[in-house]
């Protein structure tokens, strides 16, 4: 089977879609399928990575927003460029622009909506998380639910990676909506990565001795991570016992997080890491990773800290609340500071608890993925004329 997935968001500096392209070009040769990625970027160019994997890559203006990602200029383009490859299956990673493309694209082929993101959530929610509750929110947005609906209405499926995030989209009235959770790395991330010197050299960054608790963040710096609240909570527990915030990862609101944490030694602005072994020592060496984030759909840096033996404080919405539930974890209300403090301040008095490993891998996640795609391949159906 010929895959095409048209994915606006994938970057070479990107964060949890990168990372899940990356392993999408790995396993689908692996499972004896053929991969077009086909992503907006600087320049147009094929990149061959292994046989049977690809990306082809469109010459697209930046995002003003963040300059390390690009757009898709126009949809004739990527249209074109799937005619030419007539793939047996086409995907749309996110529900704006590479939806509409993937949605009136003339082909036959059978295609599915895959939720990357969560509009309402990382919009809506968080805008007016403060003011009014998530069935009030709903409602304001129901502009916003409706386009989502009619453009879901445009595929043969729906692909969500939680539960709680398919119970949402169905309750809006979406359908052929599935969950197929992610999963992690086959054989990187393990609690025997633990490093009792990497940890203690991290505490000491922080001006902070061993006995202290060592907190890691992973993500984007970007609104939607919230981590302004999670260093402010951070601060706020700190009062009372001593806490080190290690934050890893890089992007737009880097100086401003700087600026924040400029009079906070015990906050360490770490930098993106791309080796994914150093990842791995890292995340094993913590105490506990923390998330400020409701509007996650899955949360890959969540699974990968669960599998590497952390526990998660996360808020009480989205994919990163589903892990740190599912683990025995913390949860506090989303985008408030004093449950955020409260949540780590509890987990420090309870002497980092074992948590119990997350063992699903990348393996299990695209072999039911595509076994589904062949599955809707098996069965097409008719399309309506493209507009």
């Amino acid at each position: 089977m010929k895959i095409a997935d048209v994915s606006a968001f994938y970057a070479p500096q990107g964060g949890g879609v990168r990372t899940y392209v990356e392993e999408k070009l790995v396993w689908a040769p692996k499972l004896g399928h053929d991969l077009v990625v086909i992503a907006p970027g600087p320049e147009t160019r094929t990149e061959q990575r292994d046989p049977g994997a690809r990306i082809e890559w469109i010459a697209s203006p930046p995002l003003p927003v963040d300059r390390r990602y690009h757009y898709f200029r126009a949809r004739h383009e990527v249209q074109a460029l799937l005619d030419r490859e007539q793939p047996d299956f086409v995907e749309a990673s996110a529900p704006w622009r590479a939806a509409q493309i993937v949605r009136w694209w003339s082909g036959t082929a059978p295609r599915s909506l895959v939720m990357h993101a969560d509009p309402i959530a990382a919009y809506g929610y968080r805008w007016l998380g403060g003011i009014a509750p998530t069935g009030a929110i709903d409602r304001i947005m129901a502009l916003p639910w409706a386009y989502l609906r009619n453009t879901a209405d445009g595929f043969d499926r729906v692909v969500t990676a939680s539960e709680s995030f398919s119970a949402r989209l169905i309750a809006q009235g979406m359908h052929n909506v599935v969950t197929n959770p992610m999963g992690v790395q086959d054989g990187l991330f393990s609690p025997t990565l633990r490093d009792e010197k990497l940890r203690a050299e991290l505490l000491e960054s922080c001006g902070l001795c061993a006995s202290a608790t060592l907190l890691l963040a992973v993500g984007r710096f970007s609104p939607e991570k919230r981590w302004p609240m999670v260093i402010e909570a951070v601060e706020s527990a700190s009062k009372s016992v001593p806490i080190a915030l290690v934050l890893i990862g890089d992007g737009a609101e880097r100086e401003k997080l700087a600026r924040r944490t400029a009079h906070m030694p015990n906050v360490r602005l770490y930098g993106r890491v791309t080796d994914r072994a150093a990842l791995a020592r890292l995340l094993a060496s913590g105490d506990a990773l923390i998330h400020g984030c409701d509007a996650e759909t899955f949360s890959i840096v969540c699974a990968e800290a669960r599998a590497s033996g952390l526990s998660i404080i996360a808020p009480d919405r989205g994919g990163a609340a589903d892990h740190a539930r599912a683990s025995g974890g913390l949860v506090f209300k989303s985008g408030n500071v004093a449950d955020a403090a409260r949540a780590i301040g509890d987990f420090v008095r309870a002497g980092r608890p074992a948590a119990p490993a997350f063992v699903r891998t990348m393996e299990a996640h695209f072999r039911d993925l595509f076994a589904d795609y062949e599955t809707l391949t098996l069965n097409k159906r008719p399309r309506e004329a493209a507009a």
